[in-house]
């Protein structure tokens, strides 16, 4: 590595699978717990992710993704507001081909939630993370949900909060960003 090269590390878990996460149901802030099944896989990650360490730990508040956490082994994880799912308003609950009953081709990333989170809005708080994330020197674990975590991606690799529809993210998966010559980039993905 030469002088000036970061080679510190941003692992990324979702949360374990969900009633509605397993129904295709949007999630923002209605709190699930996790399924018999989520619960399952989100404690396969404890040997994966305990054998490494981590200068911070972070998960969103939501029950969801602070249970996967403590079944992973991170029970002190610390909570952040920013990293709540993305606001979807009157579509929480809902499916996308429900949506799409009303708004053909609607997309999260591509048109509005009534009563929910524009682009730019989440963008602001992810941009708060990811302020965070780099002033940690070392490899940072964050828990949280599919859309904001695709999200986050989109923003550490400098690039428009929507263009997160290109990284489609699985229940309890781990994914790691980082650093390529000076350059963020993705390491592992939906693994």
């Amino acid at each position: 590595m030469t002088s000036g090269e970061r080679d510190d590390r941003l692992w990324l878990v979702r949360h374990g699978e969900t009633e509605w996460s397993k129904n295709g149901r949007h999630t923002s802030t209605t709190d699930l717990p996790l399924t018999p099944e989520g619960e399952r896989i989100a404690a396969s990650l404890r040997e994966r992710l305990t054998a490494h360490s981590f200068d911070l730990v972070l998960t969103s508040p939501r029950e969801r993704a602070r249970r996967t956490a403590f079944l992973a082994g991170f029970p002190d994880a610390e909570v952040d507001e920013d990293l709540v799912e993305w606001d979807y308003g009157k579509y929480e609950g809902i499916t996308t081909v429900e949506i799409r009953e009303t708004v053909p081709g609607w997309t999260v990333w591509s048109a509005p939630t009534p009563g929910g989170e524009t682009p730019a809005q989440v963008a602001t708080r992810l941009d708060r993370v990811n302020r965070r994330i780099a002033a940690v020197d070392g490899d940072v674990l964050v828990f949280g949900h599919s859309h904001a975590l695709r999200a986050l991606t989109a923003r550490w690799l400098e690039l428009d909060v929507t263009e997160g529809r290109h990284f489609v993210l699985g229940t309890a998966t781990i994914s790691v960003l980082g650093w390529d010559r000076g350059s963020p980039a993705i390491h592992h993905w939906n693994s």
